[in-house]
């Protein structure tokens, strides 16, 4: 089955959302279809976008699950964006959760350390 995905976030201020969704996917390509949405390719045919539309911003739990998290959380820290909260499941599974200045939680996820090596 081929799969495009379009996760899409609910943003208040789309100048302010572009900054941060910028420094923290800082790399991906990106594009703007119109003057309400900005979108980011992080992967072929796999895309993170955020729309104004201030009634439902807030709402968006998003999770990117990488074979390594650790070099994306690095530059994202290098561009001034920190994780809000650092968990480890018991199965060894790490997921860093980052919260925009919406609040929409936006989770970068990989597998326990010994699988990522």
């Amino acid at each position: 089955m081929e799969l495009d995905l379009f996760a899409g976030v609910a943003v208040g201020d789309l100048d302010r959302a572009v900054a941060w969704y910028d420094r923290l996917f800082a790399g991906a390509e990106s594009f703007l279809p119109n003057d309400t949405e900005k979108v980011w390719t992080l992967a072929e045919r796999r895309h993170v976008y955020v729309e104004l539309a201030p009634e439902r911003a807030g709402s968006a739990m998003v999770t990117l699950f990488l074979a390594d998290p650790e070099p994306f959380v690095a530059a994202a820290a290098g561009h001034g964006i920190e994780p809000v909260h650092r968990e480890t499941y018991e199965n060894g599974v790490r997921k860093f959760l980052f919260t925009d200045p919406d609040g929409n939680e936006i989770g970068i996820g990989g597998p326990p350390v010994e699988a990522a090596r």
